[in-house]
C-alpha cells in the first residue's frame, strides 16, 4: 500500500477522502489518455503512486468550488 494513504496528510491537504478519491481518479484518467507525469523519476512507479506523489509535491490539487453563476438554456 502507498504510505501516504496510510496517514492523514494527503486527506488534510485535499479536504477529505472523497475529494482525494475523485482527484486520483481524474488524474489517473488523464495519465491513461497520454498526459505526462508532473514529477520526475517515475520508473517502476504505478500510476496510482505517480498521482499520489504529484499530490504530495503540490503539483496537482483539487478545485471543487462552485461556479458563481450557472446558465440554464431556455426550452
Amino acid at each position: 500500500m502507498i504510505d501516504e494513504l496510510k496517514n492523514k496528510t494527503i486527506f488534510e491537504k485535499i479536504g477529505g477522502a472523497f475529494k482525494v478519491s475523485a482527484l486520483i481518479q481524474k488524474r489517473m484518467a488523464e495519465l491513461m489518455e497520454g498526459s505526462r507525469p508532473l514529477i520526475e523519476n517515475t520508473n517502476g512507479m504505478t500510476m496510482m503512486e505517480i498521482v499520489v506523489e504529484e499530490i504530495m509535491q503540490d503539483k496537482i490539487t483539487a478545485d471543487f468550488s462552485a461556479p458563481e453563476k450557472i446558465e440554464v438554456p431556455k426550452i
